[in-house]
C-alpha cells in the first residue's frame, strides 16, 4: 500500500492562489522547528509570521514537501525554507480568511536548538548595520 499524499500543501497552495488573485497579501504562520531555517530574531514563542506576497518574495515554490522562497530580512536576502509539516496557517492579512492546520508531529522534533540561516553560497552572512545612506535631491 502507498502512503497517500497529505491534501495540506493544495490547501495552502489554493489559498496562497485566492489571495493573490483578490489582491490580498498572503502570510504563513509557520511552527519554527530544526527544519525551518528562518530568521531567528523575528521568531515568537517559536512561530514566525512570513509575507508571502509577489512583492516581498523571489522563487517562491509551494511542493508537497516544503514552502521554498528567497526574501529579505532587514536588507539581507535569505533563502527560506519551511517543512510542509511545520506550517500552522496561511491566511489573508486583510481579512483574517484562510486556513488553520494541525503541525505535524515529525515537525516539532528538536534535537537540537534552531539555528538562524547558514552562511554559505546562496546565503550570506548576514551584514553588519549599515549606515544610512545620505543622498541628496539634484535639480
Amino acid at each position: 500500500m502507498t502512503k497517500e499524499i497529505s491534501t495540506k500543501p493544495y490547501l495552502i497552495r489554493g489559498i496562497y492562489e485566492w489571495c493573490v488573485d483578490c489582491g490580498y497579501t498572503p502570510y504563513l504562520s509557520v511552527s519554527v522547528t530544526n527544519g525551518c531555517r528562518v530568521p531567528m530574531e523575528f521568531v515568537k514563542n517559536n512561530e514566525i509570521v512570513l509575507n508571502l506576497s509577489p512583492s516581498a518574495t523571489r522563487n517562491l515554490k509551494i511542493d508537497n514537501y516544503r514552502v521554498h522562497f528567497s526574501a529579505r530580512f532587514n536588507g539581507v536576502s535569505r533563502e527560506v525554507p519551511v517543512p510542509i509539516g511545520a506550517v500552522a496557517g496561511i491566511f489573508a492579512r486583510e481579512n483574517s480568511e484562510g486556513l488553520l492546520f494541525k503541525v505535524e508531529a515529525d515537525a516539532l522534533v528538536a534535537a537540537e536548538p534552531v539555528g538562524e540561516l547558514v552562511a554559505g553560497e546562496n546565503n550570506p552572512a548576514p551584514a553588519t548595520p549599515r549606515e544610512r545612506t545620505h543622498l541628496k535631491v539634484v535639480k
